[in-house]
């Protein structure tokens, strides 16, 4: 059996894997990402779209991918949080944030081709794939990795990156805290008339948030956007169960006058919805990062932009470790990994949770208070600032 000796080995290579990798290809240390997918057939099938925070722009600059992206990714200037039929109720200005944009919409198959290209460039990551990991064996000074083929590598420290449904995780014994909230996403692409002005839009109706995200117009000049439909109930109610110009008459109902005709320009994707948090990152010479670790509701757009400040944490450890000549998977590395994180995935499970609740909720005294919420906050600059600061993710 050909096993090769990695410092690091990563398993799953979605957008926070791929970025890890990145992150780690010029520390000098051996790096496998590993991930059972095809990852050319990834870039064309994945029709989704990513809010990349500010701090998240920051992390994939060092990871050397934005430059990229930079002319493809739109960004969000403004954000306008609406409660049903009520008027704006809460405006989130670039100005008001010393004109630093709140983030960025991209294509994941954007991101995700940078980051391919990235790593193709770089000489310390192997990337694996189409390859799946079959089983793990632990010895004390590294871990090995079987693949469902029969060869294997060796490495001092296993990432699981590989989802809510990480075989890491199962195989590290971590249990989970986890509910399902009985909500589906419904999302597509858009092109619509007028152009959107960099403005994100969250309107939360008693059928379930609405989000209009501003996406970069295409080639011929086309606005676009990115639409989630946050919608419960039973699926044959579903939005999903429309035709597409019955579908395209929901859009319009929902979407402000100023954005003029709107036309649906890609299929519709739906899913499920549901919080995981995992009791534990780490295990000896192992440790899971974003989704693997955490899975929240998208309601505030922030779930991969926590995975990225997993990632970045890990990478700052990992990168010490390796320039002091100490080693990378210890037990104290990884004690001090989950400690920087558990916090800031704590907070952000429990804030999301309590969002879901607070606006999925439709009862008189639950909407009223919501909304003098929203009020105060946008009356009290620094409540204001505080959330605003939030929702750039610059830490």
């Amino acid at each position: 059996m050909n096993e090769d000796i990695y410092d690091i080995a990563i398993i799953g290579g979605g957008l926070a894997g791929m970025s890890l990798a990145c992150l780690l290809g010029d520390s000098g240390l051996s790096v496998a990402c590993i991930d059972q997918a095809d990852p050319e057939q990834q870039i064309k099938t994945d029709g989704r779209t990513t809010a990349v925070s500010y701090g998240s722009r920051k992390i994939l600059e060092e990871a050397g991918i934005w430059d990229d992206l930079d002319q493809q990714a739109c960004p969000i200037d403004d954000i306008r949080i609406l409660d049903g039929a009520s008027p704006v109720l809460l405006n989130f200005l670039s100005t008001e944030a010393e004109d630093k944009s709140f983030g960025w919409i991209a294509d994941n198959s954007a991101i995700r081709k940078a980051l391919l290209k990235r790593i193709q460039s770089l000489k310390t990551i192997d990337h694996l794939a189409p390859q799946k990991i079959s089983d793990f064996a632990r010895e004390d000074d590294h871990v090995k990795c079987l693949f469902q083929e029969g060869e294997a590598i060796k490495a001092r420290l296993v990432i699981g990156a590989d989802g809510r449904g990480s075989f890491t995780r199962e195989w590290m014994g971590v249990r989970t805290r986890e509910w399902n909230y009985r909500q589906r996403a419904v999302i597509c692409a858009v092109e619509h008339e007028h152009p959107h002005d960099n403005m994100a839009v969250e309107h939360f109706w008693p059928s379930g948030p609405f989000a209009i995200l501003p996406m970069a117009d295409d080639d011929k000049g086309i606005h676009r956007s990115s639409v989630v439909f946050t919608e419960h109930g039973k699926k044959k109610d579903s939005l999903m169960r429309l035709d597409n110009t019955e579908f395209e008459v929901e859009l319009a109902s929902r979407f402000p006058k100023e954005y003029g005709t709107v036309r649906m320009i890609n299929e519709r994707m739906c899913f499920p919805l549901s919080l995981i948090h995992a009791a534990e990152y780490i295990a000896p010479r192992m440790a899971l990062v974003a989704d693997a670790a955490h899975g929240i509701h998208p309601i505030a757009g922030q779930g991969l932009n926590l995975g990225f400040r997993d990632v970045k944490a890990l990478a700052d450890l990992v990168r010490g470790a390796h320039e002091c000549g100490e080693d990378i998977g210890s037990d104290e590395l990884l004690q001090t990994y989950q400690r920087q994180r558990r916090f800031d995935n704590m907070s952000m499970v429990a804030v999301t949770d309590g969002l879901v609740r607070l606006f999925s909720n439709n009862i008189p005294p639950v909407r009223f208070i919501r909304r003098a919420g929203l009020k105060a906050v946008s009356k009290f600059p620094p409540a204001k600032r505080f959330f605003m600061k939030q929702a750039m993710g610059d830490r």
